[in-house]
């Protein structure tokens, strides 16, 4: 017998009993005119090999997940004869070959899954999934985990037809999980085992009150007592992210009990100490530590989660991938690259509602629009303010999120004050961001604050001296120097901005009236000329200049005076 890792397809027709119950004759007669000139045309077609007929189905391999997903779509796209409708599961994983048969975890999964599909659906494991090409892993959504019959892993479940919803019981629990092993005795003295038992079970109990965590039933953690095993194989078994194990040592009416906390995905260790006490009264001490060791634990599995949080701001690469080319066409300033990026950051949302990172995002592209002078879409401002909601309401969200979504709050809602609290914590999760303290700078700049708002623009760029987005913190700088009257200052920085980004409206705007303000209003005048190359139709009244940056108080009438001077149209 021979193993080999392929991916089988299992193909099903529906209601095959009652078609045949109705219409013995017509049934056989539209199943074989359907096997001869729509599967096996294409099974061939798409490199595969028919491995079992069934009379109701069918069993066929491929050497590649691709091909096995273009031909399920293929067939369940094709026109079929009346009341012939199939469900089709698809999954790689290893087999067994036994002379034309074949067995196996890769036949197993992929019958589970056809089982599991809808009429004209087709069911796609993770792991056939991850091995799809980019275009062909966009043809299927979904990803949901979920257990299958006499399957000892949980898979995640795609589908095709995107959007068909799921037929199928979903695993709904996503907490995290951690298990409690039997702590050891090491005292020697087997009448300890109870004690040592007693303090595992208890900060299970304990443990388990803490809704937001999964903890594994003492009976399943109690199968580990008195084994030597790898941790990382107690999680897999377990299908739990952490594992607490520890030991309990006497010596006289002294105590002695040490815990670590282990991540099982990779073995290393996130929290290790030990606690001593007296055996005067064994219930008492047993409490006690089962309190420490909670408490102690407790915030050690919070800050793991948040880590793996903003390592992975999604799981789905897709979204990720839709997430980073949305960005490439942000920095381009152009009316057809904001709606790319916006469409590309729509899809990146479609895949994972939560991701809070494309979210803020979506937000910063539709103030982008009103910044460049661009007519709004969908709801325009109102659009950027709930994806700013979503992104401030996530749990998901890191700094970078954050920062993305308070902009928004801070420049369309205008609620400046809850901005600087979402500001405080971007910057305190992300102090080495060039862009959390860019944005932040602006905030400030709107609060009347230029001094810091100029302190945290010059850190931007000292943070990331090449950054794309560096247009922004000079610009940044810019607003903070014309409000403390150093338009000098002030106009230099609006051309370190335009040397990076010579598109962007609101740097022309700012350099047009700083020089203005200086009283250079031949190189103002200029300036406006380089401006009107770039956006021949604007005046210092249109939706641009209502923007907040320019409507703050203390600058408001000096910058529209400069433009005035400078001979932007001005509509009344």
């Amino acid at each position: 017998m021979e193993r080999r890792l392929t991916t089988v397809l299992a193909a099903d027709i529906v209601g095959y009993s009652a078609l045949m119950d109705h219409d013995r004759t017509g049934t056989i007669a539209a199943l074989k005119a359907f096997r001869e000139e729509t599967f096996t045309p294409m099974l061939a077609a798409h490199n595969g090999t028919l491995v079992k007929s069934m009379g109701d189905g069918w069993i066929a391999e491929f050497q590649s997940t691709s091909e096995a997903a273009d031909c399920a779509i293929a067939v369940q796209s094709a026109e079929k004869p009346e009341g012939i409708k199939l469900r089709i599961g698809i999954h790689t994983g290893e087999v067994v070959s036994d002379g034309d048969d074949i067995f196996g975890d890769g036949i197993n999964v992929a019958s589970r899954l056809e089982a599991l599909a809808k009429p004209d659906q087709i069911l796609l494991s993770d792991t056939a999934h991850n091995s799809l090409d980019r275009g062909n892993a966009a043809s299927f959504d979904g990803g949901e985990q979920t257990e299958l019959k006499n399957i000892t892993r949980r898979l995640g479940i795609w589908r095709w037809p995107k959007g068909t919803g799921a037929g199928f019981a979903v695993n709904a629990d996503v907490r995290p999980g951690i298990a409690v092993l039997p702590f050891d005795n090491m005292s020697g003295d087997p009448e300890q085992e109870f004690f040592a038992d007693g303090i595992t079970e208890d900060i299970i109990t304990e443990l388990s009150r803490f809704r937001w965590l999964m903890v594994v039933a003492r009976n399943s953690s109690f199968t580990f007592k008195g084994q030597s095993i790898d941790i990382r194989e107690v999680g897999r078994v377990l299908g739990v992210r952490y594992v607490l194990e520890g030991s309990v040592r006497r010596a006289g009416q002294r105590v002695r009990i040490t815990g670590q906390l282990i991540d099982a995905e990779n073995g290393s260790h996130l929290w290790a100490d030990r606690f001593d006490g007296v055996l005067d009264d064994i219930f008492e001490l047993q409490d006690k530590v089962t309190q420490d060791v909670v408490t102690a634990i407790e915030p050690s599995l919070r800050q793991a989660e948040t880590n793996r949080a903003r390592a992975k701001p999604t799981a789905d690469l897709q979204a990720y991938e839709l997430y980073l080319r949305a960005v490439s066409h942000f920095h381009l300033l152009t009316d057809a690259d904001n709606k790319e990026a916006i469409r590309l950051t729509k899809l990146a949302l479609e895949r994972d509602p939560d991701y809070a990172t494309a979210a803020g995002l979506l937000a910063w592209l539709h103030i982008q629009r009103l910044v460049q002078g661009m007519e709004p879409l969908d709801r325009g401002p109102k659009s950027a303010v709930a994806a700013a909601e979503r992104v401030l309401l996530s749990d998901r969200a890191d700094g970078i999120a954050k920062a993305y979504a308070a902009h928004s709050i801070s420049m369309l809602a205008r609620d400046l004050s809850r901005a600087r609290e979402a500001f405080k914590e971007a910057i305190a999760e992300n102090p080495n961001a060039a862009i959390v303290h860019m944005l932040a700078s602006i905030n400030l700049f709107l609060l009347d604050r230029p001094d810091e708002a100029l302190q945290h623009a010059t850190q931007s760029v000292d943070l990331s001296p090449r950054d794309p987005m560096r247009h922004a913190s000079y610009l940044a700088q810019g607003c903070a120097f014309f409000h403390m009257e150093r338009y000098q200052e002030a106009a230099a920085a609006c051309r370190e901005a335009l040397s990076v980004r010579s598109a962007f409206v609101m740097s022309h705007l700012m350099l047009i009236a700083s020089l203005a303000q200086l009283g250079d209003i031949d190189a103002a005048r200029a300036a406006v000329a380089d401006l009107k190359e770039l956006r021949p139709g604007i005046s210092s009244s249109l939706e641009t200049t209502r923007l907040p940056i320019f409507t703050v108080p203390a600058c408001a009438a000096r910058w529209r005076d400069g433009w005035i001077r400078a001979g932007l149209p001005v509509e009344a």
